[in-house]
């Protein structure tokens, strides 16, 4: 573990969660706090993100200010949201869809995005949103799992992708296009939004009606499509307001895409819930351009992913020495576990940490993190935020039991949480398999320390023994991208009739570097220092690139499997791959 402690004493003052709020949460206290519900008990996550700022008279709040790829830029109010979503439901209830039926978007960094989620929502309906570089198969393959009824796309993306099949889908009734006009058998969605009666009424949906469902990728076989209710939003707006400091007014930048799980949850809902104003950045990752929007745009928080922190670290802090982050109150990271460098890199380069958190499209929210109250472990996930209940188990000999402190176990969750999946559509014995006695077995080993701080081991079919020790790849690949030549690493272990596995790493290099015998044998040296020879890596290749998914996560199991010879399962996610 990284001996480092950051105690960021100057921020404590202003941290909304603090050890009396740990010790008198209830999620009954926190809704009546954060949230205002409808008539009788109902609740709809459209009416708490946009309507009911709107009803308590701050319509004119921006809500989010968008950057287009040439230089536009577009602010929209609360009461514009509230109007454009109104008129997204109009639109497909006058197309005959109704409460129950499910809307799937096609959608990258635009308005249009905020106007689905938002407007199929407060019709009562489901949003599934999905990413906009997918393939037709990933694509076909989802909505045939989700029954989807509707879709929200642009004519290049509906030409290039959906055109063909998408008649063979007995259950779509409506294709809306983005834009003037629409090809044959579609809707263009501005006029159609032009002519909608912008009156439209948040559904009284329940509690637990279905409200999102976020599809994840197994190991193989189909994907799995995790299905979320609108009692969500009691976690989206505590988990905004405890692991992420939102709080109303507040200039904030989420960089995750829409069609992710984090792009729903902290990219429209929890932000929007909190009376935030929204960052949204049509373009990819650039370096200069994203120094340059937080320094413009006065952000206050930052919530991006490991893989960019790592970009961000390639360039060096000369490269953002130029700039103004003096806007800065809270910086986060989302999509996988950062390396502890990378936290102690943000405190210097920004004069901030990056604060990790844990959680899965599963989980729906943020499960534990580190907060603003907390001295930081780099590395380490934090502690379980306020109504989660988190524990390292281990599941021998039939049964379940806590672990000691420092022993590795399975990650698991009490059940119960609002944001907690309610079902893997079509998959009950899969969704049934996830718990035992009330937990919540993520699949994620972990330990936990003496002061109650988390630490990600790995996935539980990622992890290596060796020797009979226990590797946890996440740990060898943290120690290898502290070795000055190397940008990224993956490690697996490969089977050995001797140890049972090796540990086998896969780097690419940062520039002004080249794969060679003598910089291969410094980074292993440099390992067994770090590591000591038994979990060092045995042998060391340099690739140009890593397999990564669209969120960042490096695929351990697409490098065993083609190594080994393996089935490559699902890689629908699959953004870049190794050369």
């Amino acid at each position: 573990m990284w001996e480092t402690i950051i105690k960021p004493e100057t921020l404590r003052a202003t941290a909304e969660l603090t050890s009396g709020v740990r010790a008198a949460f209830s999620w009954e206290k926190i809704e009546k706090e954060l949230l205002d519900g409808l008539p009788g008990g109902a609740i709809n996550i459209a009416y708490e993100a946009v309507d009911r700022h709107v009803a308590h008279g701050f319509g004119s709040v921006t809500a989010l200010r968008w950057l287009g790829k040439s230089g536009e830029r577009l602010d929209l109010s609360y009461a514009d949201l509230s109007v454009a979503s109104a008129r997204f439901a109009s639109v497909l209830a006058s197309h005959g869809l109704g409460r129950g039926d499910r809307v799937f978007s096609l959608l990258g960094r635009q308005p249009e995005v905020f106007h689905a989620a938002l407007g199929t929502l407060k019709a009562g309906m489901t949003f599934t949103p999905l990413f906009s570089a997918f393939g037709p198969e990933p694509i076909r393959t989802r909505m045939e799992i989700g029954q989807a009824n509707a879709l929200v796309t642009t004519e290049a993306i509906y030409r290039r992708k959906i055109e063909p099949w998408i008649r063979d889908i007995p259950s779509m009734r409506l294709v809306l296009i983005v834009g003037e006009t629409a090809p044959e058998g579609c809707v263009a969605l501005d006029p159609a939004m032009q002519e909608a009666s912008p009156g439209f009424e948040a559904v009284p949906t329940r509690p637990e009606d279905e409200a999102l469902i976020h599809f994840t990728s197994g190991t193989t076989g189909r994907p799995k499509g995790a299905v979320h209710v609108h009692h969500a939003v009691l976690n989206h707006a505590a988990t905004g307001r405890y692991a992420l400091e939102l709080r109303p007014g507040a200039i904030y930048w989420c960089t995750a895409d829409p069609g992710w799980v984090t792009g729903t949850s902290y990219g429209i809902i929890a932000p929007l819930v909190h009376r935030a104003t929204l960052i949204i950045d049509e373009a990819e990752f650039d370096l200069e351009r994203w120094y340059a929007t937080i320094e413009r745009e006065k952000v206050e928080v930052w919530y991006t992913a490991p893989t960019a922190i790592r970009m961000m670290m390639r360039a060096g802090k000369e490269a953002a020495a130029r700039y103004d982050f003096s806007s800065l109150r809270f910086l986060a990271s989302v999509g996988e576990p950062l390396n502890p460098e990378a936290v102690v890199w943000g405190s210097e380069t920004f004069g901030l940490p990056f604060h990790d958190n844990w959680w899965q499209t599963e989980t729906g929210g943020i499960m534990i993190a580190n907060t603003l109250d907390m001295d930081i472990k780099p590395g380490s996930m934090g502690r379980p935020l306020p109504g989660i209940e988190a524990e390292i188990l281990n599941r021998e000999d039939g049964g379940i039991r806590p672990c000691k402190p420092g022993e590795i176990g399975d990650l698991a969750l009490k059940a119960g949480w609002p944001s907690m999946m309610r079902a893997y559509l079509h998959e009950e014995a899969r969704y049934k398999k996830c718990f035992v006695d009330d937990w919540y077995i993520s699949g994620d080993l972990a330990l936990k320390d003496e002061d109650g701080y988390f630490w990600f081991v790995g996935r539980a079919d990622d992890l290596i023994k060796s020797s009979g020790h226990l590797i946890g790849p996440f740990e060898v690949e943290s120690a290898l991208i502290e070795h000055e030549a190397v940008a990224e690493a993956g490690v697996i272990g490969l089977p050995d009739e001797t140890a049972g596995e090796v540990v086998k790493a896969y780097v690419s290099l940062n520039p002004g570097y080249e794969p060679s015998d003598e910089l291969e044998k410094s980074i292993r040296g440099h390992a067994r220092k770090k590591l000591g020879p038994a979990v060092a890596p045995r042998t060391v290749e340099f690739r140009k690139t890593l397999p990564k998914t669209r969120s960042g996560k490096i695929m351990r199991r697409l490098l065993k499997a083609r190594e080994l010879g393996l089935p490559e399962g699902d890689i629908s996610t699959l953004e870049t791959d190794e050369s």
